[in-house]
């Protein structure tokens, strides 16, 4: 069964910074995109940036230039380099993973991490 799992979350200051990273599991023989999504406490979930396979990466204007998507395909790994933290980023990062190609499913598949919480604050 396909899972995601992130790790390197925590509390930093502000102006600090943090890298996360997912790993997705199971047997899987394809990932078309990867990335994170956030959601802080009373507001929406948010796309934070993605990366497609072929190296394609869109970014939140609020997190452009401060946060860096990274993924290593032969891991099925993503990363998410932050910096500059503001206390505007807190929030729960989720990774996501959308055209997956595994033994679980003959189409491809969307899943979900469980998420890691930041919290920016002094």
């Amino acid at each position: 069964q396909v899972q995601l799992v992130e790790s390197g979350g925590g509390l930093v200051q502000p102006g600090g910074s943090l890298r996360i990273s997912c790993a997705a599991s199971g047997s899987i023989s394809r990932i078309n995109v990867m990335g994170w999504y956030r959601q802080a406490p009373g507001k929406q979930r948010e796309l934070v940036a993605v990366i497609s396979r072929g190296g394609s990466i869109n970014y939140a204007d609020s997190v452009k230039g401060r946060f860096t998507i990274s993924k290593d395909d032969a891991k099925n790994t993503v990363h998410l380099q932050m910096g500059s933290l503001k206390p505007e980023d807190t929030a729960v990062y989720l990774c996501y993973a959308d055209g997956v190609w595994s033994v679980d499913s003959f189409d491809p598949m969307a899943y979900w991490g469980r998420g890691t919480l930041i919290t920016v604050s002094s």
